[in-house]
């Protein structure tokens, strides 16, 4: 069964796309369906953006879609200074990876080289008469300033990402390493949840 992912971020569907494949499920973005889509993201969390980028996609193609945003959110930064919903649109601009991995390298710099932060992520199916969400996060991490040379393509971050029990990147974690921490290595949970509300 083809599925549609409301995404240009090609991270996003590596992430996913072997598991469901197991399930027999194929994800397909709109690039391999010819379509052009831009949608404006004016959710409040990432639940709200998950949902408005499942429907758009769904009510231009006809294929149930999966939606997903993931929001940011730092300890140490003052409420104004939070991502949350931004974490790519700085300033009113769309940032590429390089622009994203400088523009926080600089943010995190400026707070001492090294910030505590969680991502918070949402996922909406919608097939054009419901919609079913599933929402999760991951915390317990850091953000530093000097970024490896390692590059992730779609999540910029995870080049300046620490995962405190085994001091690596997000980058550079085996699956042994994400295995040690279960709690904040959601994907199994996410594919179990799409193969039952497909």
């Amino acid at each position: 069964m083809k599925v549609l992912f409301a995404t240009t971020n090609p991270a996003k569907v590596k992430k996913y796309a072997d598991g469901l494949e197991k399930e027999g499920i194929e994800l397909i973005t709109i690039k391999d369906i010819g379509i052009n889509i831009h949608v404006e993201e004016s959710g409040k969390n990432a639940i709200e953006n998950a949902y408005i980028k499942a429907k758009a996609y769904y009510d231009k193609t006809g294929i149930t879609t999966i939606g997903m945003d993931n929001n940011l959110y730092i300890e140490e930064l003052p409420e104004e200074k939070q991502p949350g919903t931004y974490v790519r649109r700085i300033n009113g601009k769309e940032l590429s990876d390089d622009e994203m991995l400088e523009y926080y390298t600089n943010l995190v710099h400026q707070y001492g080289g090294r910030l505590t932060a969680k991502w918070v992520y949402g996922m909406v199916i919608y097939n054009g008469k419901e919609a079913k969400e599933y929402s999760w996060s991951k915390s317990n991490f850091y953000l530093v300033d000097k970024p490896c040379q390692k590059r992730n393509p779609g999540y910029p971050l995870d080049s300046m990402s620490i995962m405190p029990e085994c001091n690596k990147y997000f980058v550079d974690l085996t699956q042994e390493d994400r295995d040690k921490d279960k709690k904040n290595y959601n994907e199994d949970n996410v594919i179990q949840f799409i193969v039952n509300n497909i």
